[in-house]
């Protein structure tokens, strides 16, 4: 809930932002000269690539987190069990062994969007942010998938 709570006041603190710049769009337009207007267009043109990429994003969460759930009631999310240090991170013996077992299950059930879920988690945990997402973006395709 914290979380949510966090990208809430996010959120608006992006929306009054957006507004103030869609202000300052609205002036430049107003001002002479097509250099002024050129930068008006542009930056009226920003909060809509903004609001894209951000609606995109929390799209991608609320899938994200919805696979989780479905996951979680059918008891097939990966375990937390890997070993840590002190500092709390993560063995990294231990989860590279962790991610082979789980991309020898997605590579099995390539279309199981619960192994692509678990493959992510592993990438995430090697420290693989790019692959966890691209992967994470596999299982949700797979999710959606009829």
């Amino acid at each position: 809930m914290k979380t949510k709570a966090v990208v809430g006041l996010l959120l608006a603190a992006m929306a009054l932002y957006l507004v103030l710049l869609g202000q300052r769009g609205v002036v430049l337009l107003a001002a002479d000269g097509w250099v002024n207007k050129a930068l008006g267009v542009g930056v009226l043109l920003l909060p809509v690539v903004v609001v894209w990429a951000v609606g995109r994003e929390l799209a991608f969460g609320v899938r994200t987190e919805a696979m989780a759930r479905e996951l979680a009631a059918a008891d097939r999310l990966p375990p937390d069990d890997l070993p840590r240090n002190e500092a709390g991170r993560i063995d990294r013996s231990a989860a590279d062994a962790a991610f082979q077992r789980y991309r020898a299950e997605a590579e099995a059930a390539p279309d199981d969007y619960g192994s692509w879920f678990r493959l992510a988690c592993a990438y995430d945990v090697a420290g693989d942010r790019k692959r966890a997402r691209a992967a994470m973006r596999r299982a949700a395709a797979l999710h959606r998938a009829p």
